[in-house]
């Protein structure tokens, strides 16, 4: 183990519990921030319009009739003026 890791462990062994649930939260946001974000992403209660429906039918409906495969990043990128 590295002296850098042999010495957070001593630190974290001598801290106590009120602040080991701080450094847990800063921990987990420094190794899996997109985890820690979608965890504390409010909830979606915005009900789905017409537009939105007819749009994942036609999504749906597209990947159905391409065998289940979706278009190639690079057309994505092209369709969306992007490349």
């Amino acid at each position: 183990m590295s002296d850098h890791r042999q010495h957070a462990h001593r630190l974290i062994d001598r801290l106590p519990d009120s602040q080991l649930t701080a450094l847990v939260g800063l921990l987990e946001t420094i190794v899996d921030p997109v985890a820690v974000a979608l965890r504390d992403a409010p909830f979606d209660d915005e009900e789905e319009t017409d537009e939105e429906r007819a749009a994942v039918a036609q999504a749906r409906q597209s990947l159905k009739g391409n065998g289940g495969k979706g278009i190639p990043h690079a057309e994505a990128m092209r369709r969306l003026a992007l490349d």
